[in-house]
């Protein structure tokens, strides 16, 4: 299983997890390769090329399989050249700010963006990152403008913040959980409708009444077209076993996951919510004008 990130971050554990939970039902070794480059294109690229045997299969995410098919000139198509095996799990990005940020609801953090038009600091993992995308989101929906920093990955953007270097951020909620529960920075809001089971006391987007910045960051498993059925099948059950195994389980709900239910598991559903995906999110990120090539 390819994964187009270095190791470390929330989709490459949770590929590991998974791999080491189809082990049983495959009977064999499921080893993780890590191709880093071009925001997962690389990687996407590799498993886009291989043989269509199943044995080779890519774990994307939000990012690499729609934000990227809006943001770089793919020389693939994200839904008609990949088999989809399953749905895995999700999370919501959070929006957090350093200590020194006079705002404790999301209302008043916006009043204070507001109020520091032109000096405010938020950052990002990058051009084209889900914290970049929801930055411009918000710009967009509030009207409110702020500087863009941005970072080599979501560690440093929580690094500076913490330190006080930057203002703000929205970033995986997984990733700052542990920050915001030590008390490090301050959080706002989740960018889902129904309260995040790992936080319940953070408030919600919708709470805010902004719907509009609604984002998960799902994951999902692909082979490349034209692989059997059997194998989809295999794979198929294979991921819905080690889903539904306690300790996996266990492990990603303590990473922030929240596991689809079993009805959302199966390759068809993962065909039609990639594809739901892709037609909301392409033309909104297309109007950003975000170009990474």
């Amino acid at each position: 299983m390819v994964v187009g990130y270095a190791p470390g971050g929330s989709t490459d554990v949770r590929t590991r997890i998974l791999a080491q939970y189809m082990r049983p039902m495959l009977g064999q070794p499921v080893l993780v390769e890590n191709v880093s480059g071009r925001s997962g294109a690389i990687a996407t690229t590799r498993v886009v090329q291989a043989p269509p045997d199943g044995y080779t299969l890519v774990s994307g995410d939000w990012s690499t399989h729609v934000v990227n098919s809006a943001t770089y000139d793919l020389q693939y198509d994200l839904l008609h050249d990949f088999e989809p095996v399953a749905l895995l799990s999700s999370t919501p990005l959070a929006m957090v700010s350093r200590n020194a940020v006079p705002a404790t609801t999301f209302r008043e953090l916006l009043d204070w963006l507001r109020a520091n038009q032109g000096k405010a600091t938020y950052g990002t993992s990058g051009t084209g990152s889900p914290s970049h995308i929801a930055g411009l989101l918000l710009q967009k929906v509030t009207g409110i403008n702020f500087h863009f920093v941005p970072y080599r990955g979501g560690a440093l953007v929580l690094q500076d913040l913490i330190a006080g270097h930057i203002d703000v951020a929205f970033n995986p909620a997984s990733s700052v959980l542990s920050a915001v529960r030590e008390g490090k920075i301050r959080s706002y809001a989740v960018s889902s409708s129904d309260r995040w089971f790992a936080a319940p006391d953070i408030p919600t987007v919708d709470d805010a009444g902004l719907p509009e910045l609604r984002i998960s960051l799902w994951g999902g498993l692909w082979a490349p077209k034209a692989a059997p059925k059997t194998a989809i099948d295999k794979l198929n059950a294979a991921v819905v076993d080690a889903l539904s195994n306690p300790t996996a389980r266990q492990r990603l709900a303590e990473l922030g996951e929240t596991i689809p239910p079993p009805e959302q598991q199966t390759s068809r559903a993962l065909a039609a919510f990639h594809k739901a995906e892709m037609e909301k999110w392409q033309p909104i990120i297309k109007a950003m004008v975000i170009n990474r090539d």
